[in-house]
Formats: C-alpha cells, structure tokens, sequence
C-alpha cells in the first residue's frame, strides 16, 4: 500500500509538530537507537489515562525488529 504525496507531506507536518511539543521524547528515542537498540532488548511502554488507569506492554526485539527500525531511520535521512 502506497502512501500518496499529500498524505506524505501531511505525515511530515505531523512529525514536526510532534518533535515541537515532545521535544525530550524525540531525544530520548534518539539516544536509545544510538546505543541501545538489539536483539533481545525489551521495550515497555505504560499508558496512564486521565482517570489514573494503567496499561503495560512490552516487547523483546528480534532482529527482524532491528531492520524494521533501520528502514525507519534510513526513510529519516532521505529527506
């Protein structure tokens, strides 16, 4: 499934929105990928809504994973 251009432009608006009101987000994933990214790495991530409730999940990279995030990267620095 191809995105079309305008829907690319509107993804790029979104992602430099998002960099502008999450900016230590953006750097911790930054620092994370640096060094810290491999197979068998868990990641965790907890939602808490506004009424105090918790989710939790996580996930341990497989190297499938890896590729997937340096596609991802590779996409960032084709601008």
């Amino acid at each position: 499934m191809a995105l079309n251009p305008m829907q690319l432009m509107q993804m790029a608006d979104r992602l430099r929105i998002f960099r502008e009101q999450h900016p230590r987000v953006i750097e911790f994933i930054s620092a994370v990928g640096r060094n810290s990214l491999q197979p068998g790495v868990i990641l965790e991530l907890k939602v808490t809504d506004t009424e105090g409730n918790t989710s939790v999940t996580n996930m341990r990279l497989t190297p499938e994973d890896i590729e997937t995030i340096e596609i991802i990267k590779s996409l960032k620095g084709s601008k």
